[in-house]
């Protein structure tokens, strides 16, 4: 019994740690790489989807399609790095990083198959809607992150605000609508995880 206690122990103390140490596995080159996929998306967007509005599909495919490139650079950073880094505290790290952010897509997900199946006519608000689901990924993450990846968080909820009460109209599913909140968010991203995580690195 003893030494099965010890052994929980262990496990609580390592979980605790996990939840404590600053994640180190999300770096700036996938975080800026997320923003030029932002720019060219809504690059994309301009030739091949000239009426949102009316090719909802189109534009749907397009920015999921965008961010399911953007997630997947991020997930094979913080993979490798978690298995070169040869730390079973690393690997326990990224996947509760991953568990955190994980409900905020789920509740983007759901809340844009809704729109899309029952208010059609309700799709303009998307961009905003997911600029706040973000903000709430980052904000739930970022116990693990570095403290000024909150001003990240506040950034796109601010934006997302914007963009909902902006984005009417004319400008209802607009190319800027998402590029500019995505690129000016993950480019103040990059620089803020370089400036906390990798210059102090290298410098050490």
């Amino acid at each position: 019994m003893e030494l099965k206690e010890a052994l929980v122990q262990i496990t609580e103390i390592r979980a605790q740690m996990a939840r404590t140490e600053v994640f180190r596995g999300y770096r700036a080159v996938p975080a800026a790489f997320s923003g030029v996929v932002a720019l060219a998306a809504a690059a994309i967007q301009t030739v091949a989807v000239p009426d949102p509005a009316r090719q909802c599909r189109a534009y749907l495919a397009l920015w999921i399609g965008a961010a399911a490139v953007s997630g997947a650079s991020a997930v094979l950073e913080m993979t490798v790095r978690a298995r070169k880094a040869g730390s079973s505290l690393g690997r326990e790290q990224t996947a509760l990083v991953i568990e955190q952010f994980a409900p905020c897509l789920a509740v983007g997900g759901l809340t844009t198959l809704v729109l899309v199946r029952a208010s059609p006519s309700l799709v303009w608000l998307l961009p905003g809607l997911w600029q706040m689901f973000y903000s709430l990924g980052i904000f739930a993450t970022s116990r693990l992150l570095p403290r000024s990846m909150a001003a990240v968080a506040v950034f796109y909820a601010i934006a997302g605000a914007a963009t909902l009460a902006f984005a009417q109209e004319e400008w209802s599913l607009h190319p800027l609508a998402m590029a500019v909140p995505f690129a000016a968010g993950q480019f103040l991203a990059a620089a803020l995880l370089y400036r906390s995580l990798e210059r102090p690195h290298d410098a050490a």
